[in-house]
């Protein structure tokens, strides 16, 4: 294999030969590196940081001196050191938006193809299994057709929670009225509820419950949904320890202590690594390599450091002429040159872009093969990046839209990782550009918000829906309340409840009311989390509504205004749907509109993200992907949105005040460079 070090011959070059020297002779590969020195031969290669690397005339290296992981993955393309002698859990997790699905799938695909018994499993109420398989999704495990050994399960929140309630009621005595029932039966409907049942179907999977499979792959939740979910059993455990009294909203204390051992045996399963495997996945960008490096930080505070690293999607630029498919590559290479040392540490895996939407068994298969675009279109011609008379209207136009109001509610959804913190803090800047006063705030546990703005704007206040500091002051807002009714043992006993973890949910609600009514005398833009976490908060609002109804039932409702019905109130609310130009975030964005539609909430207009038909490039691998962008045009102008708006790639990462108004100015105001 041929290696070329590109550099001036400094230390650090000197350094970079002698790592990949090493590593080559241990794994018994055979190299011949050739050293490249002269600057005007460095410059043709397009690299800005020496020393840079490359193999098979791609740049897999620039900037710093290599690691012993990302050598071994370069001279190893074939098989992803997750497939080395895996574990018996692989637990795929990573900011939305990643690939954590598609490579998940393609790891089961894989070891199954390879003679194991192997069950996937998704914890992402929002997940697209079913369109990758062409499958219906159950929550009982289901064979794949065309992949003999492979069975898939999802852990339906909805389905979770109805069978958790049977569980509680038939443990009721058998004197007790419908009217009882029926009243538990409500304790159990909320947000709550839904959660640590979903968690009690993993738990089980971890606690011996799918004993005949050789391999148990997650797929799970975007990051911060995950780590609330990994985090559950040493809550839980903790609440349920010495705890044995009364009830809540999960049912009588006695009941829930029998779920303490499984809680322990699947906290014990994960922290066990020669059990589990946390496989990080991240992309080449800086904002997933920053989440991965937090996600691994947190995950070790839990117990788990078995941890690999796979970078998804590595691109590199084949004409050198293409500007942006070599800016593409330049801030892919500069997010990686700038990871945490902690993150290099890893053992680490790249997997490279690929011209095909990783839809079905074949594109799942070639996914992980080691050769480069192994399905290309068939009987595509070359497509132009933009057509005569195609206009894009852009973010400028959906917030002079928008300004038209006085006041009122901006969501923000959609799946993870498709750009929803960038489109709210642009549109919240926009408002105040055209000056209006204005929230922006976000109940995503993994936004960062503050992050993205990098600065302070008159007339534009920023917040985050902080799970532990709302559940404190809900917690002091209950005791101050309703202590001075309470001896000293009452208020213990009742603290003692507070403390459940089913707290959290009800004091974020809480919040998420409180700020939804803001939009009656300013604007209200929110950044929501990811799409499945969002749907459970949506559910937590119905529940409200329904509670509240019931409560006036025969009475005048007239003054009643649930946080339910500001959503509904399409004047007052404006839902946005982001996604990107691939077909799962389109699917995944129209799921998300159905479910609004059947809570009578419809969204207003959706934003497409990260356009390469409206950024203009004719890139061969990039060019190959326009086909399928396209497509999804389509799919959207055919009716699934009824407003869209289009953001192209761009070149310079949407990070900072200046670059945040570039996207909602009007185009002839943009000054350049």
């Amino acid at each position: 294999m041929e290696v070329k070090v590109l550099g001036t011959g400094c230390s650090k070059c000197r350094s970079t030969v002698a790592m990949i020297e090493r590593v080559a002779l241990a794994a018994g590969i055979e190299v011949d590196i050739l050293k490249i020195e002269n600057p005007d031969s460095i410059r043709r290669f397009g690299v800005s940081h020496t020393p840079a690397v490359v193999i098979g005339d791609q740049v897999v290296h620039s900037g710093g001196i290599p690691s012993h992981a990302e050598v071994l993955s370069w001279l190893r393309p074939d098989t992803p050191g997750f497939l080395n002698r895996p574990t018996r859990h692989l637990f795929f997790t990573g900011k939305g938006g990643v690939g954590k699905t598609s490579l998940s799938t393609a790891a089961a695909l894989s070891l199954a193809d390879a003679g194991k018994k192997v069950l996937l499993v998704s914890t992402d109420a929002a997940s697209n299994l079913d369109e990758m398989l062409g499958i219906e999704l159950r929550n009982t495990p289901t064979p794949v057709p065309g992949a003999p050994g492979l069975s898939v399960l999802n852990i339906d929140p909805d389905t979770a929670a109805e069978s958790y309630r049977q569980r509680v009621i038939a443990q009721m005595s058998a004197d007790s009225s419908d009217s009882d029932r029926a009243t538990v039966r409500e304790q159990l409907s909320g947000a709550c509820t839904t959660e640590i049942a979903s968690f009690d179907e993993f738990a089980s999977l971890l606690s011996g419950d799918a004993e005949h499979f050789d391999h148990i792959v997650f797929d799970t939740a975007p990051t911060g949904h995950t780590l609330r979910l990994l985090s559950l059993p040493k809550a839980w455990s903790g609440f349920l320890s010495g705890n044995d009294r009364g009830a809540s909203c999960l049912g009588p204390h006695s009941g829930l202590k029998m779920q303490e051992v499984r809680f322990q045996a699947a906290l014990d399963a994960l922290s066990d690594s020669a059990l589990t495997t946390v496989v990080l996945v991240t992309r080449p960008d800086a904002g997933a390599v920053a989440e991965a490096a937090r996600t691994s930080e947190e995950l070790c505070a839990l117990g788990l450091n078995n941890q690999r690293l796979v970078i998804n999607g590595v691109f590199h630029a084949r004409d050198r002429t293409d500007a942006v498919a070599c800016a593409i590559e330049a801030l892919g290479l500069q997010a990686l040159a700038d990871m945490a040392p902690s993150l290099r540490a890893l053992p680490q895996d790249r997997v490279p872009l690929r011209s095909f939407d990783t839809v079905g068994l074949p594109a799942l298969r070639a996914l992980l093969g080691a050769q480069t675009d192994v399905i290309e279109p068939t009987g595509v011609s070359p497509v132009a990046p933009t057509e005569p008379g195609e206009h894009f209207p852009g973010l400028d136009a959906l917030a002079d839209e928008l300004a038209t109001a006085e006041h009122g509610l901006i969501m923000v959804m959609g799946k993870g990782g498709v750009g929803k913190t960038t489109v709210a803090a642009a549109l919240a800047l926009g408002l105040v550009q055209r000056g209006k006063t204005v929230h922006l705030s976000t109940t995503d546990p993994a936004a960062h918000v503050v992050g993205t703005l990098a600065g302070e704007v008159p007339g534009l206040h920023v917040s985050r829906i902080d799970p532990k500091a709302e559940t404190q002051h809900y917690i002091d807002k209950i005791m101050a309340a309703k202590s001075p009714g309470l001896d000293v043992q009452e208020q213990s006993l009742l603290l003692e409840d507070l403390r459940s973890p089913c707290t959290e949910e009800v004091a974020v609600f809480h919040a998420f009311s409180r700020i939804v009514s803001e939009g009656r005398s300013a604007f209200v833009v929110l950044d929501t989390a990811p799409t499945g976490h969002s749907l459970l908060l949506m559910d937590a609002t119905g529940a409200y509504h329904r509670q509240m109804m019931r409560e006036f039932e025969g009475r005048s409702t007239a003054r009643v205004v649930t946080p339910l019905m500001r959503l509904q109130d399409a004047a007052y609310t404006k839902i946005i749907l982001v996604t990107l130009p691939e077909v799962t975030p389109v699917s995944q964005a129209a799921a998300l509109q159905d479910d609004l539609r059947r809570a009578r909430i419809e969204p207003h207009a959706w934003v497409l993200n990260k356009s390469i038909v409206a950024a203009g490039t004719h890139d061969p691998l990039l060019s190959a992907r326009l086909a399928g962008e396209r497509k999804q045009m389509a799919r959207l102008h055919a009716g699934l949105a009824k407003r869209l708006y289009v953001l192209p790639w761009l070149s310079r990462p949407p990070i900072g005040l200046a670059e945040l108004s570039k996207l909602v100015s009007p185009p002839d105001t943009h000054k350049p460079g």
